[in-house]
C-alpha cells in the first residue's frame, strides 16, 4: 500500500502534468523593444505613431497581434483571440478625438480596446524609413537590385546640441571673462569651449558655442555691442548627419534590364494580385526595357514627384501625378494603397519573433485586406 500510494504522489507532482506558463512581457518593456526596432522619431512629422492607447498599469502582453489597418471586424478578431496588444501599421487615430463615444468607428475601436484591456501601437512611416520595412520588402518583389532611400533620413538630433555654432576671438583675459559671464546665463546654449589662437600675429582666445535658434539671437544682441568683435565673428548652420539605407522611399537600380512586361508580372506575383492598374510612360511599350525603379509603399505622389526612373511602383497616386510621369516618359504601377504594405506584415512577424527573442507570440490578422477590390 505504501509503494502504491508513493505511485499516485509521484504522478500528480510530476512536471509532465504541469501546464508550461505563457511567455509574456510587460507592456512599456514590449513598447521599449519596438521603438528599438523602428525609432519613432524616424517617422513624419505630420505622422502619428507609437502607443496610442495604453490601458491601466500593469499590462502584461502574451500575444501582439500584427494587421495593416485596424477595422472594427480586425478589432473583433483580436478580441476573440485574446490579444494584449495591436500593433496597427496604420495609425487608428490621427486626428485629434473630441470625445471617445459610440458614435463613430473610430471612437469604438478606441472604447472596444479599453474594454477588453488592449493596447494599440502604430508605427506607420517609421517603418517606411527603416532598412528592413516596408519598402526593403516592396522592393524584394523587383528581382535582384541595388536600393537607395529617396529622401534619406537624418539623425533625431544635432551631432552636438543646438542647430547652430558659434564662434569668435577675444583678444584679452578681462574682455573674455565679461562675455563668458553673460553667456553663461542665456538659456539654450552648450558645448562651450576655448581654445588658445593666433590672430594677425596676435595671442587670443578663440571661443565655440553651440545654441539654439532662440540662443542665437540673444549671442548676437550680446557681440553685436563690441563691432571689432561681431565683425569677426562666424555663425555656422550645424546639418544633422544623414542615417544610412535610411528614409521614405527606394530608388532600385536593376542588377540586369528587364521589360516592363517581366515587372509587371514580378510585381504581381509578389503581392499576390490578379490585377495592377498600368499607365505606359510615353514614347514607351510593355517591351520597353526597366532599368531604374523608384517605389513607394502606400500614397507615394510625393515621395516620387520628380524622381528620374523607369518606373514608378506604388499604391497610389493622384490622377495628375500620374499624367506628369507619363509625359516625362515613365511608367506607373499602381496597386491600391495597402497591396504595397500588407504582405509586409509575415516578415514582420517573424523579424519582431526574433528581436523580441521569441518572448510573446506573434499573429497576423486574417481579417485585414484592403477595402477595394476588382469587380
Amino acid at each position: 500500500m505504501l509503494l502504491r500510494g508513493t505511485r499516485l504522489l509521484c504522478r500528480s507532482t510530476s512536471p509532465l502534468r504541469l501546464r508550461p506558463s505563457r511567455a509574456a512581457m510587460n507592456l512599456g518593456e514590449l513598447v521599449t523593444a519596438l521603438n528599438e526596432f523602428a525609432p519613432p522619431a524616424l517617422a513624419e512629422s505630420w505622422d502619428n505613431v507609437g502607443l496610442l492607447v495604453e490601458p491601466s498599469p500593469p499590462h502584461v502582453v502574451s500575444t501582439l497581434f500584427l494587421t495593416n489597418d485596424l477595422t472594427e471586424e480586425v478589432m473583433e478578431e483580436a478580441v476573440q483571440k485574446k490579444a494584449e496588444l495591436i500593433l496597427s501599421y496604420h495609425p487608428p487615430i490621427f486626428t485629434p478625438l473630441k470625445r471617445v463615444t459610440w458614435g463613430t468607428w473610430k471612437e469604438r475601436l478606441v472604447v472596444r480596446a479599453l474594454e477588453h484591456r488592449i493596447g494599440i501601437y502604430s508605427p506607420h512611416t517609421a517603418y517606411d524609413a527603416v532598412r528592413h520595412g516596408v519598402n526593403n520588402w516592396l522592393a524584394k518583389g523587383l528581382g535582384a537590385c541595388t536600393s537607395v532611400p529617396l529622401h534619406p533620413s537624418t539623425a533625431p538630433s544635432y551631432p552636438t546640441e543646438g542647430p547652430h555654432r558659434v564662434e569668435f576671438c577675444a583678444d584679452s583675459t578681462e574682455q573674455l571673462e565679461t562675455l563668458l559671464s553673460k553667456i553663461k546665463d542665456i538659456q539654450g546654449i552648450s558645448s562651450v569651449t576655448t581654445l588658445p589662437a593666433r590672430v594677425e600675429g596676435e595671442e587670443q582666445t578663440r571661443v565655440s558655442l553651440n545654441c539654439s535658434q532662440k540662443a542665437l539671437l540673444e549671442v548676437v544682441a550680446l557681440l553685436s555691442k563690441n563691432s571689432s568683435l561681431y565683425h569677426k565673428t562666424e555663425i555656422l548652420l550645424l546639418q544633422k548627419p544623414l542615417l544610412p539605407h535610411t528614409g521614405m522611399g527606394r530608388l532600385c537600380t536593376m542588377s540586369e534590364p528587364v521589360s516592363l512586361l517581366t515587372m509587371i508580372e514580378r510585381i504581381k506575383s509578389h503581392l499576390k494580385l490578379p490585377h495592377i492598374r498600368l499607365a505606359v510612360g510615353k514614347g514607351k511599350t510593355l517591351e520597353s526595357p526597366v532599368e531604374k525603379v523608384c517605389l513607394c509603399a502606400g500614397s507615394g505622389s510625393s515621395v516620387l514627384k520628380g524622381m528620374k526612373a523607369d518606373l514608378y511602383l506604388t499604391g497610389e497616386m493622384s490622377h495628375h501625378a500620374v499624367l506628369d510621369a507619363v509625359a516625362d516618359g515613365i511608367s506607373v504601377i499602381l496597386c491600391e494603397h495597402s497591396n504595397t504594405e500588407r504582405g509586409f506584415l509575415s516578415e514582420l512577424r517573424d523579424a519582431l519573433a526574433t528581436h523580441l527573442q521569441n518572448k510573446i507570440n506573434i499573429i497576423v490578422s486574417e481579417k485585414d485586406r484592403d477595402p477595394l477590390q476588382v469587380v
